[in-house]
């Protein structure tokens, strides 16, 4: 099992000890309302539920009131009418003391998600993206990237590509008329494919309008998409194409087993955290840079599939085989 610094103890007293259980699988699932972690605690939920019998219950923390107070309190006013958890899974600040406060009275190991602002010592398991460069513990598990609700797909539709469009950060220097030139080169040069585009939350407005009437493009903005429109457009894509800005996307398209291409946005830092690791995946041959493109290089699919949710799924269920 993961081990716990024992110098970093816990919030509020030791973790009660799960029982073994001849049941399902009882998962809180905690959630801020925020999509990106939403789809990261429901991707590995849904991992679970693919190797195990998973009975799920979701709790917002809006009705936690969980602070610091409740947590050295003893008491939880949720989940009274719920079975003990074995696993509280959560992703984002706000999950972490309500699901601290909740192993501490009812029991489970808490799992969470992305590298925490509370002592990583004080959680069962931490699964943190390698980028974020945390410092080794054995409870700590590193993954390439975020986990997501994308599943890799056993068939695809060989005639379908999917571009991915994020926005500005802090990361890149986004020029609108350079990514847009880009798009508007796939469809003209990949006739045979069949090529819808998306956007996200951080794409500016008034980007659409810069592509124009795109020959062989179909546009579908981010609010006119539900939260299982993604996940199905890359099952059935053969080829996806993402901004490189958007890491969380290119990741999506990794994991559904697509053929993966990045659209070139400038790097403010080339050598900081998240260039590096993009850069790591295009030397490794996973995801074909725009350029090589150009020059002839077709984007190929992973040689070896790539399923982050599915093996930490895996690793909990190998080492706390009492969970389950």
């Amino acid at each position: 099992m993961a081990g716990r610094d024992p110098e970093a103890g816990t919030v509020g007293g030791a973790a009660r000890t799960p029982n073994t259980r001849a049941g399902p699988l009882v998962v809180w699932r905690f959630t801020d309302g925020k999509p990106g972690h939403d789809s990261q605690s429901q991707g590995l939920v849904e991992a679970l539920r693919a190797q195990c019998v998973v009975e799920e219950h979701s709790i917002h923390v809006a009705d936690c009131r969980a602070g610091l107070a409740a947590c050295l309190s003893g008491r939880i006013t949720f989940g009274q009418d719920l079975p003990d958890p074995a696993l509280l899974i959560g992703a984002g600040h706000a999950t972490h003391l309500p699901m601290l406060n909740a192993r501490r009275v009812r029991g489970g190991r808490v799992v969470v998600l992305m590298k925490p602002t509370l002592p990583t010592g004080w959680f069962d398991l931490c699964v943190i993206p390698m980028h974020d460069r945390p410092r080794r513990r054995e409870n700590i598990l590193l993954t390439r990237g975020v986990l997501n609700r994308v599943r890799p797909a056993a068939q695809r539709d060989g005639c379908r590509g999917l571009i991915l469009v994020g926005g500005p950060s802090a990361h890149v220097s986004w020029t609108g008329d350079a990514v847009a030139a880009q798009i508007a080169q796939l469809p003209a040069r990949s006739t045979a494919l069949q090529w819808t585009l998306t956007t996200s939350r951080r794409t500016p407005a008034g980007f659409l309008e810069r592509l124009g009437a795109v020959p062989g493009l179909t546009i579908v903005p981010c609010d006119r998409t539900g939260p299982d429109w993604l996940p199905a457009q890359l099952a059935g894509a053969a080829q996806v194409w993402v901004t490189q800005d958007s890491v969380s996307m290119i990741f999506e398209a990794l994991t559904s087993g697509a053929a993966v291409g990045l659209i070139d946005v400038p790097w403010r830092n080339p050598r900081d955290r998240v260039a590096q690791g993009v850069v790591q995946l295009v030397r490794e041959g996973l995801v074909t840079a725009f350029p090589a493109w150009q020059g002839g290089t077709a984007p190929q699919p992973p040689a070896v599939p790539f399923d982050e949710a599915a093996r930490v799924a895996a690793w909990i269920l190998e080492q706390w085989p009492d969970v389950g």
